[in-house]
This record gives C-alpha cells, sequence and structure tokens, in this order.
C-alpha cells in the first residue's frame, strides 16, 4: 500500500547561550541565532542517500526507518500543505498568500531522504527578485514597490521525486531512405517554351522492427501542484550530486511543502519523460533518413526511488484578485515567475510609438 503525502516537520533548536530558536544558515553547515549570532554546525551525517526499490513499497507499507508521522497545515484557498513554526496558531501561506488557521493533524508519510540545503541567502534571492522586477517590460508600478517588501520572501523546501530504471523497448516501425531521380518539366523564358531537367528526391520505405535498452538516472518529478510547473522546470539544472542525508536541522526556520503527487502518479510522470528518450534511441536504431514509429511496448525493470526536497525562495504576488508566484532557486539564484502587465502603460506605448511613426512619415512628405 502507498503512504499518501503531508509536509515533513522540523523540531525547534534553541540557542545555547539566549534560548532563541536557531535557524539554518543558507550556504554554511550551521544552524544560527538570529539574536545573539551563536552558531552550532550541524554535525556531519555518515548515513548515505539510497535509492529505494520502487514495487516493493507499493506492494507493501514502508518500514519505519522510511517513513515518519509530521503535521499539517493545508491552505483552503490554494490548497498547498507546508509546515508551519512550533507554537505558532496563525501565518501566511507563502503559495498564495492567504492567511492560514493552523489546525494540526497527524499523518504517516515516506520519509525524505535527502535534500539539497539553502545556499542563497534571503538577501540574496531578493537582490535577484528586484534585478528581475527592475527587467520587466510594461510591469505595474505597485509591482515594484512591494519589490521592496523582503519579509514576503519565504523559503520553502519543495518535494521531488526522483526514479531510477532500465527500459527495455519492442517496436515495429518503418525506415525512410532517400534516392533521387531527374525529370524534365517545360517553362516558359522570355516569351519561349524551353524544357528543363531537375533532380527530384523521393523516400523509400521499408518495414523494420526492433529492441532497444535504456538506462535512466534521476528522472527529476515535481511532486507538489502548489507551484505552476512550467515555472518549476525553469529553475533546472539543480546540482543533485551535492544532496545531503535529510536532517531536521536543515530545515529550522523554513517551510517544507507536502508532497501532492503519489509515488505511483510520479511514475507515471516519469514514464513520459522516458518516452521521448526511448523514442530517439529507436530512431537511431532504425537509422536512415526519415524513421516511422507504428508501436512500442517498453518493460521496465530494476526501478528505484528517492523522495528529495529542493530549497525555494518564493513569493506570492496579488494584483487585482490574481496571485502571481515568483520563485528564486535557491541554490543558484534563477529566477522564474508569472508576471502582470499594466494596460495603461502599454497603450501608453503604442500612443507614443503611433506619435514617432506620425513624426517620421511628415518628415518624409516635407522632404519630397
Amino acid at each position: 500500500m502507498e503512504n499518501q503525502g503531508s509536509p515533513v516537520s522540523a523540531e525547534q533548536y534553541s540557542c545555547a547561550q539566549c534560548g532563541a530558536k536557531l535557524d539554518f544558515a543558507p550556504g554554511t553547515t550551521a544552524m544560527k541565532c538570529p539574536y545573539c549570532g551563536f552558531e552550532s554546525q550541524i554535525a556531519p551525517s555518515d548515513v548515505q542517500v539510497t535509492e529505494l526499490d520502487y514495487r516493493t513499497y507499493l506492494e507493501k507499507s514502508a518500514d519505519e526507518k522510511q517513513t515518519q508521522e509530521a503535521k499539517r497545515v493545508k491552505c483552503n484557498q490554494c490548497g498547498a500543505e507546508t509546515t508551519m513554526s512550533a507554537n505558532a496558531t496563525a501565518d501566511m501561506c507563502p503559495f498564495c498568500g492567504a492567511n492560514l488557521v493552523f489546525s494540526e493533524s497527524v499523518s504517516r508519510l515516506i520519509k525524505p531522504e535527502g535534500l539539497l540545503p539553502f545556499k542563497v541567502s534571503q538577501r540574496e534571492a531578493f537582490d535577484k527578485f528586484r534585478q528581475w522586477i527592475q527587467g520587466l517590460w510594461f510591469a505595474p508600478g505597485g509591482l515594484k514597490q512591494y519589490a521592496r517588501t523582503e519579509a514576503k520572501l519565504a523559503g520553502v523546501y519543495i518535494p521531488f521525486w526522483t526514479y531510477d530504471s532500465d527500459t527495455t523497448t519492442a517496436y515495429q516501425g518503418e525506415r525512410g531512405d532517400y534516392y533521387y531521380t531527374n525529370e524534365t518539366y517545360t517553362t516558359t523564358e522570355n516569351g519561349q517554351t524551353v524544357t528543363r531537367t531537375r533532380r527530384v528526391r523521393h523516400t523509400r520505405w521499408t518495414p523494420t522492427s526492433g529492441t532497444v535498452w535504456n538506462n535512466f538516472d534521476d528522472i527529476l518529478i515535481l511532486a507538489g501542484k502548489s507551484l505552476p510547473r512550467k515555472y518549476a522546470d525553469r529553475l533546472e539544472p539543480w546540482d543533485l550530486a551535492n544532496i545531503v542525508p535529510y536532517t531536521d536541522e536543515y530545515l529550522s526556520g523554513f517551510r517544507a511543502e507536502s508532497y501532492q503527487v503519489s509515488l505511483s502518479e510520479g511514475f507515471e510522470e516519469a514514464k513520459g519523460v522516458m518516452a521521448s528518450a526511448i523514442d530517439t534511441s529507436i530512431r537511431q536504431d532504425i537509422g536512415g533518413d526519415e524513421q516511422q514509429i507504428h508501436s512500442r511496448q517498453t518493460q521496465y525493470g530494476s526501478i528505484t526511488f528517492k523522495h528529495i526536497l529542493l530549497p525555494v525562495w518564493l513569493t506570492a504576488y496579488r494584483f487585482k484578485e490574481k496571485i502571481f508566484r515568483i520563485l528564486i532557486n535557491a541554490r543558484t539564484g534563477e529566477v522564474q515567475g508569472e508576471r502582470p502587465y499594466s494596460a495603461w502603460k502599454i497603450a501608453l506605448a503604442v500612443i507614443a510609438a503611433l506619435i514617432a511613426l506620425g513624426i517620421v512619415v511628415l518628415i518624409g512628405a516635407s522632404q519630397k
């Protein structure tokens, strides 16, 4: 049986000097007190980030080491599920900006195997965000005003699945090879009918079939539903080689979104990613100048998976009752997101362009 997802949660760590809550400091391996500056190093883990067997997990419940209990906080407006800080009773949803009221429920979920810790600080992310805003054409003035409010930039760990699989694909198709013939045709040149010869390309199609083998490693599938997928995909690439074993210390001071795409649903999406690479292998196997694939049957073997968390700085901007979300890769600083347009700025630009065009026409007419 497959467990349903819910948010992971982090313990609260106290400063040894003043007793305040310690937060993970991006770009370091330590938690830091925001008040007195005390730092507590995160002990290196000797645990290896391992792959879990996909079919074994689906056929029976995972053992206690692969799951954990966590509190659930769900936004009634956008449906996002995230953690909240300890002892909190209300907060703001980082995905849509709506007010959240804490209601506790506990469920069992697949424990993350690893994560990429935050590397880009909030200040650095805010600078990237502001540069991105300044570079937008026809943005409403309110958007640039909003960009001055750093407190609205929230750090969130986003859930992902990774899948490994060996595939064996039997296919049937056709191979197209070009060949050329010469043909004559008549045309009119200088009022005279003349005969010319031209070279014409044809394609000779031959039925073919075969088998191709592929090996896939770390196919990355977004496991949340709260972010616009096309913008989340554009945050890639992620330095997955630097994933560290999951520990609560890295989550201190940050949110973590629940996975809402189940393990099996995620693998169906991974199949779609594999299909493109498999088709490329089939076309290479068929050869020739053109290829047609009529059918394919793929078997998936040695399927393994990981549940991982990747860091994103996130803000939700409301404009005319619509939510625009902006995402920043907290490892590279890459900014992606939705943006509103100012209708009056576009109108002014069109008017200015028409005036400029009119001036050019008048000048041209006066010079004649």
